[in-house]
């Protein structure tokens, strides 16, 4: 954490362990990914007794991973693809720390390239992390973006990206699309996809279709509000083994009792949970899964609310196990723009011990293919993301699969279009029943992974302060833009406008 500005939220204070209490509260904490973990970990951490419930047979959730035999018989692990772990990511990285102090397990990707269909390349190693002397380097040095351009930006409509803060920004710009956000500050069409793949892809949406207070917030967290970089991090070896497993150990030794494999089918009031009594319930569970369990709970309107949620289009993770390396200068991951359906590559040896054992055994690769928002068939997509490998890494051309995995799935929440209003928050009116994932509204400047670690653990400090005990500060980038100016300027602009 070496931004200066960013913000610690300070708990609720109370007594520091439920021990006090006249009676220790149960809870069920439904989902085992990371919003569910980060909830288990904060309430245990208080001496509450905690059950975990997840209906997988792996801890992780989206970011979790199995086992699976190859066809030249290793044992490898397979996942839902690759994730970054940024180094803004503080309540994420504080929840690992519980079983790797000091962050050991995790390395850092010094670069990503982001290439487009015309063979430019954008990168973001040796930036300076503080704005705005980030965003000025990368333009000095870009092939796709140039200084021109950011004169040719249209200044006012470009103010929500300096002036973001929540639910402000959502205000102003939840009804609109993130294309068309970037169309109105006449964002230049060739560099879109540096918008597009660095942020708004990453939500596995169709730019045309996600909000743009979405789009600002991610230009908010990564680039011009927080000074910590775009340097991200990743695991040291699969998932499981390298994240999870540690972790599912350090609550065991806290008392929470995981069940995995265990899916939820009935919550009541009270609450009963499949027949079993609690006190309070956790719902960390994916939308399909809230959706399900909404049950008889709560008000009419916040189940229509539940119900109306969304999820994106499918996206397809591939992964191939090549008879050949790919060439050794290819970096670990790639962005990808302008080339469907490809969003990114990644060759997993440069980073993750597993596949680096394999491929130095083998002589051999494993490379990666995303491919977001897909329009046309899992077979199909599969058949473009290989083409897309070979004309963009044409030594795997003459590479033979040895092995090969696919996920196709269509679970990830959608931030559409006018969506922020209506979304359910960790509060709900059921009173003991709270919810977390990256799905849920909460009005603090985070995303993705960070949303889910930030709303377990706004829902295990709601709980627990219901009760009196004390929370877990919770940390993010600054709330607000960084430079006042354009503060004052928007002020000014909007009673403009009201006059």
């Amino acid at each position: 954490m070496s931004d200066r500005r960013r913000v610690v939220h300070t708990a609720p204070p109370g007594y520091s362990s439920a021990e006090s209490l006249s009676a220790v509260p149960r809870v069920a904490v439904v989902g085992g990914g990371i919003a569910g973990l980060s909830a288990a970990t904060a309430l245990a951490e208080r001496g509450v007794s905690v059950v975990v419930l997840e209906q997988e047979g792996y801890l992780g959730g989206r970011v979790g991973g199995w086992s699976t035999t190859l066809d030249d018989g290793s044992p490898v692990t397979m996942s839902r693809g690759f994730h970054a772990f940024f180094r803004q990511y503080y309540n994420l990285r504080n929840l690992l720390e519980r079983s790797d102090p000091g962050l050991t397990r995790l390395h850092a990707v010094e670069d990503y390239p982001l290439i487009d269909g015309d063979g430019r390349i954008d990168g973001f190693k040796g930036l300076p992390p503080t704005p705005p002397l980030n965003a000025f380097a990368f333009v000095k040095r870009s092939p796709t973006f140039k200084w021109r351009d950011l004169g040719n930006l249209s200044g006012l409509a470009a103010l929500p990206l300096m002036t973001v803060s929540v639910p402000e920004t959502f205000d102003k710009l939840d009804d609109v699309s993130a294309a068309e956000f970037l169309r109105r500050i006449n964002f230049p069409e060739a560099a879109r996809h540096l918008a597009f793949g660095v942020f708004s892809r990453s939500f596995f949406a169709d730019p045309e279709k996600m909000s743009a207070a979405e789009l600002a917030m991610m230009f908010h967290i990564y680039f011009l509000g927080s000074s910590e970089g775009l340097v991200f991090d990743v695991p040291t070896g699969p998932y499981p083994q390298t994240l999870w497993d540690p972790l599912g150990e350090y609550l065991s030794g806290l008392g929470v009792e995981i069940r995995t494999g265990v899916s939820v089918e009935k919550i009541e009031r009270g609450f009963t949970v499949d027949g079993e009594k609690f006190d309070a319930v956790v719902l960390a569970t994916d939308v399909g899964g809230l959706r399900k369990l909404a049950g008889n709970l709560g008000t009419d309107e916040w189940r229509s609310d539940v119900a109306a949620l969304e999820n994106t289009p499918a996206f397809l993770v591939h992964r191939v196990w090549l008879d050949k390396p790919v060439n050794a200068d290819r970096p670990a991951f790639i962005g990808t723009g302008g080339m469907p359906p490809i969003d990114n590559i990644s060759i997993l040896e440069r980073f993750e011990d597993e596949a680096a054992e394999w491929a130095a055994r083998t002589g051999g690769s494993v490379v990666e293919l995303h491919a977001y928002a897909a329009t046309d068939s899992e077979e199909l997509t599969r058949e473009q993301l290989i083409a897309r490998m070979h004309e963009i890494y044409p030594e795997t051309a003459s590479a033979v699969v040895v092995s090969s995995r696919s996920e196709w799935r269509d679970d990830c929440p959608m931030f559409g279009l006018g969506h922020f209003a209506r979304r359910p928050t960790v509060r709900t009116p059921e009173p003991g029943l709270v919810l977390a994932g990256d799905g849920i509204r909460i009005d603090l400047p985070v995303a993705l992974m960070e949303r889910a670690a930030t709303t377990g653990l706004h829902a295990a400090n709601t709980l627990l302060a219901s009760w009196g005990v004390a929370g877990h500060d919770i940390v993010t980038v600054p709330v607000k833009g960084r430079f006042r100016m354009f503060d004052k300027i928007d002020s000014w602009t909007a009673g403009l406008q009201k006059a």
